[in-house]
């Protein structure tokens, strides 16, 4: 294994206030990684950076070996829709689309014609327990539905690496469950590296290593290539 997504060293800051203090961490391909700390600790605006939605201060983030910090803006945008997939809190779903037009969205801003993007993204519905919500809008969905749908929408292109930022943390515990049961057994069928953060131990559990996060720092066991 070598690592798929990585930062070196990373800094960075909101104006005055230091969020990351050289934070190093490395995720293998297929890996599912839980990013934990408290609130306040860093661990989104890491998430962030690996992302290409922040560039850091300092330090390096590369993705298959390639450094992606230094990329333009353009270029990580195209980054971020064809080979990262994300998941947030409250789903973020477009609530003027249905449910189907929300998880194909990925597929369709990536030149995916209309016809085979739904198709696509209409087998995720079953799959995901979802079967008869095609045609909702956000506001028609449940708490749990809506984030089953946004995972499906952070999955159907079938992305190299999921960021998913507290994917359960608007979620009672049981339907948080539930999700992360989809969310884990969905990224093994497609291989994809998964980074997770979130400040619950029990979502955690469901990771293959935990790394915490400690004012701006990474603490986690030295990572090895193999």
């Amino acid at each position: 294994m070598s690592a798929v997504i990585e930062a070196r060293d990373v800094t960075f800051a909101f104006g005055q206030t230091p969020a990351l203090r050289g934070a190093s961490i490395a995720v293998d391909a297929g890996e599912i990684v839980a990013v934990m700390g408290p609130s306040g600790s860093g661990k989104s605006t890491l998430l962030h950076c690996l992302a290409g939605i922040l560039v850091p201060d300092a330090g390096e983030i590369l993705f298959d070996g390639a450094r992606i910090d230094t990329l333009a803006e353009t270029a990580r945008s195209s980054l971020r829709r064809d080979r990262f997939g994300f998941v947030f809190q409250f789903g973020q779903l477009v609530p003027e689309l249905t449910a189907v037009e929300n998880v194909a969205l990925p597929l369709l801003l990536s030149g995916v014609r209309r016809t085979p993007a739904l198709a696509r993204a209409r087998a995720w519905f079953a799959r995901l327990g979802l079967d008869g919500l095609q045609e909702r809008r956000s506001g028609e969905l449940s708490g749990g539905q809506a984030q089953r749908v946004a995972l499906a929408r952070g999955l159907v292109a079938e992305p190299r690496v999921l960021f998913a930022d507290e994917p359960t943390g608007a979620l009672d515990s049981l339907t948080g469950e539930h999700v992360m049961d989809l969310l884990v057994d969905a990224a093994r069928e497609q291989g994809t590296t998964v980074v997770l953060v979130t400040h619950e131990p029990r979502i955690a559990a469901y990771a293959d290593r935990e790394v915490m996060v400690r004012d701006g720092r990474v603490n986690a066991p030295e990572w090895v290539a193999s």
